[in-house]
């Protein structure tokens, strides 16, 4: 529970500051702890000396007049006997325990004088008295029931969870109240030292206010507690309440709104104590996520805050001091934005965000609820929020499901539960996202596991009822080979490309072949030539990977957009709308979970991490996803080869030192999509990509210093071209389709062959599993495309 070590002095300032009242001595003449007798004095003065720094390091040293008379007998040359005596003396009051290792190993404990106070929502620290008859050296390990874990997580598919599996209650979630710490880092030891006499330091967290008794359990390894319970010891504490500090969180209108807060004390450590959260606060979350009005409860001291609201926002960073003589106080927070897109009517999204699976815990609830993801998508920014019910708490969680938005949306905040399609038996074809659906249950099935075993038939249903449907973390399944130093291609997996000598995959288009074994837009080679597929999603996965099969598909003619999504909280649990979509509305036009999936639909869109911008993208007169050349969307109808001009509204935040840690990363690791990434040399620009027919045929840079300018570029099409803008890996657009003199777009025949081959590629891959009565079917709808794609070569040019 200790945060990153800091210069000691330092600490021990601001531990003088509002720490030092932690150690808290008491001792009675009956509470006296059986003594140790005589211990060799060099080590136990060089053990001591080091047990006094390490409570200086977190926060709690000795009451100033203790520590001078210890000093000045570590410092004295009076025997082992007498020194263990003194030792004892002075360090015996702060002990919340007193360990006893016999001989055999067995170890026994008592309570210890040490006043019984702990605080709500904070740590106080004691001490623990060690007698090591037996001179052994294992890790001390400390127990409690109360501190058990209050949430788990079942095990395999992870479906229905709490029939499946013996997991935590709400009611026993709310008696383990407790988090225990013992400190073992430097200068500490991590293992007992052997000798016969020494301290050792234990932390202890309340979630709670009042009185609440735990049970104290210390062992050296299974099988040595000794018999009839006497290595536990029941302790009554009294827990002092912390003070409740609210919230003025007002947005740069002023208004009232909801922000993400981190919140830490002089050691990193982190509050309200993860370990001990259930929803809204996330335990694998170091923000919180609170408005106006609502609070957190804070031990008195020092606090370092972050705050922010997603991407959009600066992070701000702030002291906060909790005063020890008020139960209440007040804290203001003014937030800032460096860009708007909302007031330019771009409303951001986030198309992938589960309440059930991965990070979430299935118990003591299966999942979180509507309202607790509704508390995240406002503290993000997220103008709308799709909640997608998924394989792991599936029973449960579709019970949300209602078929339009929920009732908790606000006004430009809007949440809606739909469905992915993962953990079903499709799942391998590629996940998919099934969004503005009127029914979640596939024609006939009750079971997850009577849905079809192949995407086709799921993405035609989903389409049929009006939703709008495509495929989730697009690349997993499409990694491509790296480059070795001769520029030869390298074969990898997921797994080994860490350990990989090359370099990974940075070009596009890329010809090389993916193996099509995974979870993402693996079928959409098939599905896209049935106009079934209406989005594949980025952002999540890496770039080269999502983009590479898009690039293909968009060569050959076909029109599937993109879409931005985050796959919360599995690919990426740090929190929503890391990856989203930016949907353009028109000036007059509210926004609605309609409106605003019309928009994904057409592509009236660009996507991202949220840290650049590519608004108002149009070629000549046509703006991107709304009616060009004979009301077709995104289309610009030419009679003849010609130039045309390009033009968007950009923008860009850099921090102005690099980060090395992020852009020295290959691009298959995390961050996937960074405006890091594209960040030119050691400057603060970034380069706007034009890209035609999947290459980047000219670039400008801009300053990423928040500010939105207009980029223009003139550029010759010879022949049907679509075109877009980038900054990779960071924003892209949808196309805006250039058909010239009537010919439809067939960009090139490595394309086509690439597509062509690739069907082949993914049969092999999937047709085993599918299922047999369902393989007919999925062979017709594979042929299909093979005979798409051979028409599309034999009409590309080179």
């Amino acid at each position: 529970m200790i945060g990153s070590p800091r210069p000691l002095l330092l600490v021990a300032c601001l531990a003088a500051l509002f720490l030092a009242p932690a150690l808290q001595p008491t001792l009675l003449a009956e509470e006296s702890l059986p003594r140790v007798g005589s211990v060799a004095r060099q080590p136990l003065v060089a053990a001591t000396e080091r047990l006094l720094d390490a409570l200086t390091y977190v926060g709690a040293p000795l009451k100033p007049a203790d520590e001078a008379k210890l000093r000045k007998v570590l410092a004295s040359d009076l025997s082992d006997l007498e020194t263990a005596r003194q030792v004892e003396d002075l360090l015996d009051p702060y002990c919340i325990a007193a360990v006893h290792i016999n001989p055999e190993s067995r170890v026994k404990v008592q309570e210890g004088p040490a006043k019984k106070e702990l605080v709500q929502q904070g740590w106080r620290t004691f001490l623990v008295k060690v007698h090591n008859e037996a001179g052994i050296n294992p890790s001390l390990i400390v127990e409690s029931p109360q501190a058990q874990p209050v949430y788990q997580k079942g095990h395999g598919a992870r479906q229905s969870p709490q029939k499946e599996a013996d997991l935590v209650t709400a009611a026993e979630a709310q008696l383990r109240f407790l988090d225990v710490a013992l400190f073992a880092k430097q200068p500490l030891k991590p293992r007992l030292s052997g000798l016969g006499l020494e301290y050792r330091i234990l932390q202890l967290y309340s979630r709670d206010a009042g009185p609440r008794e735990a049970t104290l359990s210390f062992h050296v390894g299974q099988g040595t507690q000794d018999l009839g319970f006497r290595g536990e010891v029941p302790i009554l504490f009294q827990c002092q309440p912390a003070v409740k500090v609210t919230f003025e969180v007002r947005d740069v209108d002023g208004e009232p709104t909801m922000a993400a807060f981190e919140i830490y004390d002089a050691l990193g450590r982190v509050y309200p104590n993860p370990a001990r959260r259930l929803a809204p606060d996330f335990f694998f979350h170091n923000q919180i996520y609170r408005e106006e009005g609502e609070h957190v409860f804070l031990p008195p001291g020092e606090y370092d805050i972050k705050v922010t609201r997603g991407p959009e926002y600066r992070v701000q960073q702030r002291k906060l001091t909790v005063a020890e003589d008020q139960p209440e106080q007040t804290a203001r927070f003014e937030l800032e934005r460096w860009i708007h897109p909302a007031a330019r009517h771009w409303y951001s999204g986030d198309h992938h965000v589960h309440a059930a699976g991965c990070a979430h815990y299935d118990s003591p609830t299966e999942g979180v609820m509507p309202v607790d993801m509704m508390r995240h998508i406002l503290g993000e920014d997220l103008n709308v929020g799709c909640v997608l019910s998924w394989g792991p708490c599936w029973y449960t969680q579709k019970q949300h499901f209602e078929g339009k938005p929920s009732e908790l949306s606000r006004p430009n905040y809007l949440m809606r539960y739909d469905v992915e399609v993962s953990g079903f038996p499709s799942s391998h074809a590629g996940h998919l996202c099934l969004l503005r659906l009127k029914e979640d249950d596939y024609p006939g099935t009750t079971r997850i596991e009577q849905w079809p075993s192949w995407t086709l038939p799921v993405l035609k249903w989903g389409q049929q009822q009006g939703g709008v449907v495509g495929y989730s973390h697009s690349g997993w399944g499409l990694i491509l080979p790296d480059y070795g130093p001769n520029g030869q291609r390298i074969p990898i997996t997921r797994q080994s490309a860490l350990a990989s000598s090359g370099r990974a995959a940075d070009k596009l288009p890329d010809y090389a072949m993916p193996p099509f074994d995974g979870i993402g837009a693996n079928e959409y080679i098939v599905t896209v030539t049935h106009d079934a597929c209406d989005f594949i999603s980025a952002v999540d996965t890496p770039a080269v990977w999502e983009l590479n099969i898009w690039y293909h598909t968009l060569n050959c003619g076909y029109r599937a957009r993109i879409s931005g999504e985050t796959d919360f909280p599995c690919i990426y649990g740090d929190r929503v709308g890391l990856g989203r979509i930016y949907v353009k509305l028109d000036d007059d036009e509210p926004l609605s979970f309609d409106n605003w999936m019309q928009g994904v639909k057409a592509g009236r869109s660009y996507c991202g991490d949220g840290m650049s911008h590519l608004m108002n993208f149009r070629v000549n007169d046509v703006a991107v996803g709304e009616p060009g050349s004979d009301g077709a969307i995104s289309q610009l109808n030419l009679e003849a080869a010609q130039s045309v001009k390009v033009s968007a509204e950009v923008a860009a935040l850099l921090e102005e030192e690099p980060r090395e840690d992020i852009r020295q990363r290959r691009l298959d690791q995390k961050p996937y999509w960074h405006i890091e990434r594209a960040r030119s040399g050691n400057t603060r620009q970034v380069p706007v990509e034009l890209v035609v027919n999947g290459e980047a045929v000219a670039r400008k840079m801009i300053e990423a210093d928040g500010n939105l300018e207009t980029v223009e570029f003139d550029v010759p099409l010879q022949q049907s071209s679509w075109v877009a803008l980038r900054i990779f890996p960071s924003a892209h657009t949808n196309p805006i389709f250039v058909e010239i003199a009537d010919r439809p777009i067939r960009a090139n025949k490595k394309s086509a062959k690439w597509c062509r081959r690739a069907v082949d590629v993914c049969w092999d891959s999937k047709q085993n599993l599918i299922h047999e009565t369902e393989r007919p079917a999925a062979k017709a709808a594979y042929d299909h495309a093979r005979v798409a794609y051979d028409r599309i070569i034999r009409e590309s040019g080179e």
